[in-house]
């Protein structure tokens, strides 16, 4: 049981980092102009090194910021699931369920599906070359959405022994 709570515990640790890292990194959509390597985040565009803003008509900057305030809301649950993880652990009785650590992530794993969603919607149709793709960014925010229901349904089935 300890070796559960050990890997949960990990992977959790592993998926705030990666959400922190997607959220922050310019590379949800790469690709290449010419010669130039050219990467899109939810932040900033950049070519070749140099960064500048994004440039989205109106209608797809509300859905920009929108998906920004969905994946700081994750990052933001997904960190307090887990402190509430290390609270529970402490203080709960021993045969009771983690349902306060699991919801909560539950609701993490919401806001990244909704931000990821909306990021695919939207913003692919910018990037139209035939070398454009997903950027690891991107990925990682669908990983950290499988590792985020996992880890949630686990703290609700999982009891402390």
């Amino acid at each position: 049981m300890l070796v559960l709570l050990a890997g949960i515990f990990v992977v959790h640790i592993a998926t705030v980092v990666m959400l922190f890292v997607s959220t922050i990194a310019n590379v949800w959509m790469a690709g290449r102009i010419n010669s130039l390597t050219n990467s899109s985040g939810l932040w900033l565009e950049c070519l070749n090194g140099q960064c500048t803003d994004l440039n989205f008509s109106d209608d797809d900057l509300s859905a920009l910021k929108a998906v920004q305030a969905f994946m700081i809301l994750a990052i933001i649950f997904s960190f307090v699931s887990l402190v509430m993880f290390v609270v529970q652990l402490f203080t709960m009785e021993k045969g009771k369920r983690f349902y306060i650590t699991g919801a909560i992530m539950l609701v993490c794993w919401l806001f990244i599906l909704i931000s990821v969603s909306i990021y695919t919607a939207r913003f692919p149709q910018y990037f139209k070359a035939e070398q454009d793709h997903h950027g690891y960014s991107f990925i990682l925010a669908w990983i950290c959405f499988c590792f985020s229901f996992i880890i949630g349904v686990l703290y609700l089935v999982l009891r402390k022994k």
